[in-house]
Formats: C-alpha cells, sequence, structure tokens
C-alpha cells in the first residue's frame, strides 16, 4: 500500500474582499461574485512566500505523519509559479527548514498551477518503486494578478504538503491518470511580473476539456464512476469551474463541496486542488473514495484516485484542520495595504 502518510496545509490570515478592488478599479464587484463566485482572497503579507508556506504546511504533514524523522524523506519537490528565487531551489530551504538530512534530493517543479501534483506524482512513484522510504511533494504559490486585470480578483496564497510512504498510510492511491496537451491559454514570460491569458482559450479549449479529459480517462481506467466516490477535488481557477465541470461529469453538489475552497480563498494555483484534498481528507472517513483532479494551463492534468483508511482518524486532529485556516482569526485589509503587500507600488531606481 503507497499512499499519502501525511498532509498538511496553510493559508495566510490576511484577506481581501472582491469590493475591496473592485471599487479601485470602477468594476461591478456583484458580477464576480456571482460570475465567478468570488467574494474575497487570501493575501501573503511581506514576510510570507511560497517557501514559508511550504515550510508551515510541511510541518502540519509532519505532525500527521506521527513525527517521523525527517533524516528518512529522500526526496522534497515543491511546485510553484511564484518561487522566490529565478534561479536558487526552495527544496535545500524547506529540508533545512525540518531538519531533513544533505543526503535528499530537491528539485522545483514547474507546470503553471498544476506544479504541485506534478510533485506528489513523482513522489508517489518514487516511494511505490521502493527508491526511498518518504518523499514530499509540496503545491505552493503566492499567484500574480496585474492591477485591474480579472486575475487579481482571484489570484491568492496558499500552500499543501503530502508526505509519501507505504507505512502507517492515510489515504492509498488506487491509480493515476494524466491528460496533456500544447494550450497557450495562460503564461509569463522571463522578467514580466504578470501573467497574461488568451481568454477565448481559458474555459472550454483548455479547463474543460483537460479536465474532463483527465476525469473521464482515470474512471475508464479504473472501472468507477461518479456515483463510485464519496468527493471530488478540482482545480478552482474560481468558483464557478469547479462546480460546472463537476456537473458536466456527473457528480453532485455535496460531493464537491468539502474541497470547493475558492469563493472565500482564492486561486492557490499550484496549491489549489491539493489544498482542496486536505480539506476533504479532514472530513473523509475510512473507506472513502476520493477522485481529484488538477488543471495548469499550457496544457494539462493530472488525477487520482484516492481510498482513504482507518488511519485518517488517528491523524486527522495532530494538526490544524484546513478549514479552520480559512475561516477563523483572519484580517480584512484594504486595496492600499494589499498593494504594499503586494509590491503593486514601486519605487523609479
Amino acid at each position: 500500500m503507497v499512499g499519502i502518510v501525511g498532509y498538511g496545509a496553510h493559508i495566510p490570515r490576511h484577506r481581501i474582499r472582491v469590493e475591496e478592488i473592485a471599487k479601485v478599479w470602477g468594476a461591478d464587484a456583484p458580477s464576480y461574485k456571482k460570475g465567478l463566485m468570488l467574494t474575497q482572497k487570501s493575501v501573503p503579507p511581506p514576510d510570507m512566500d511560497a517557501i514559508t508556506l511550504a515550510v508551515e504546511a510541511t510541518k502540519n504533514a509532519l505532525r500527521r505523519a506521527g513525527n517521523i524523522n525527517p533524516a528518512e524523506i529522500g526526496a522534497i519537490y515543491i511546485g510553484s509559479e511564484s518561487k522566490p528565487y529565478a534561479v536558487k531551489p526552495s527544496g535545500t530551504i524547506v529540508a533545512e527548514a525540518i531538519g531533513a538530512t544533505p543526503e535528499i534530493h530537491c528539485a522545483d517543479f514547474e507546470f503553471a498551477c498544476k506544479a504541485g501534483t506534478e510533485a506528489m506524482f513523482v513522489c508517489l512513484g518514487l516511494v511505490k518503486a521502493g527508491y526511498m522510504k518518504y518523499a514530499l511533494g509540496i503545491g505552493a504559490d503566492t499567484s500574480q494578478g496585474a492591477p485591474g486585470d480579472a486575475l487579481e480578483y482571484s489570484a491568492s496564497a496558499g500552500a499543501a504538503a503530502f508526505i509519501m510512504g507505504a507505512e502507517n498510510v492515510v489515504a492509498e492511491v488506487i491509480d493515476t491518470y494524466s491528460y496533456m496537451t500544447d494550450t497557450p491559454d495562460f503564461w509569463r514570460r522571463e522578467y514580466q511580473f504578470y501573467p497574461q491569458h488568451g481568454g477565448r482559450f481559458t474555459g472550454d479549449s483548455a479547463y474543460f476539456k483537460h479536465s474532463l479529459g483527465c476525469a473521464q480517462g482515470l474512471m475508464k481506467k479504473v472501472g468507477m464512476k461518479p456515483t463510485d466516490f464519496n468527493y471530488v477535488v478540482f482545480h478552482q481557477p474560481n468558483g464557478k469551474f469547479p462546480m460546472r465541470v463537476g456537473k458536466m461529469l456527473g457528480f453532485k453538489k455535496e460531493q464537491i463541496e468539502p474541497g470547493w475552497l475558492t469563493p472565500t480563498l482564492g486561486n492557490t494555483y499550484s496549491g489549489a486542488s491539493p489544498i482542496g484534498l486536505t480539506a476533504t481528507l479532514d472530513i473523509a472517513k475510512p473507506g472513502d473514495l476520493i477522485l481529484m483532479v488538477s488543471y495548469g494551463s499550457g496544457a494539462g492534468s493530472d488525477g487520482f484516485v484516492w481510498k482513504v483508511t482507518d488511519r485518517i482518524n488517528e491523524v486527522r486532529d495532530k494538526a490544524v484542520r484546513t478549514r479552520k485556516l480559512l475561516d477563523e482569526n483572519l484580517f480584512f485589509i484594504d486595496y492600499g495595504t494589499y498593494a504594499k503587500f503586494r509590491h503593486k507600488i514601486r519605487k523609479n531606481d
């Protein structure tokens, strides 16, 4: 049995409401709230980046893994499109922070919003092959949206970490599946601070084509249908897309809602579907089946079928639950503070 032995998330406490962004740009806030099903999003303060988010999420994952010895973690892979250094690994910093040994393999992964599940996929493969006892896969982002752009209403921050192993498994991986094409719906070139997006490709040609292709392919591979699953987690660029794709596949709202965080979290990019999985594991019961489908622009989806084990009841409350991070002890800020936090106001050199 190979799968998740420890999981954890971390979300900044600061939030900004959709109305606060809309009033600065003279936009219609209700249209964003209705059209994108967004009310607010998380905002990282100046002392928080993708690495610090990854460290905190990993500490929660270690707590649920029974405080395993970090020296036994053979690899740390971090998926992100907002890593703090253009040329310097993030994984080595996380390794030092958690007390891992220098005898470890680290790499930064990138595939737009699919980078987190990309890291998880490779970690599962290494453990399944017997190459290492534990491997740590992380999705972490402090995502960017240009001032006044539609992305500014959703681009947020958060991280999820998963320790993969073959002992004391919390959620067994039943199977995986990936589906990819060259579809340029979203990109950011070198030296550009904000991404660009090709609007007409974003929906049907990109998100829905790949999410549907991956979910349908995986269900066919494992011989399952939507009614066989207790829960399903999709990538969440906004609140509307995951609900729509779930309906297209035949899933019910109650199967989607536990991992549907975007309306009050925003789009955490590489952390989006992984954080949704942590929230779902927080309430899942032994024997539950979870379908998870990520999406990354460029474009592709990774799919996983997870089966929750009896161990979930022992570990879920050894670390803070994701919904508590999402809903409690929040600080709401105005646009000026948000602009300073996100370095949208810069001095000329």
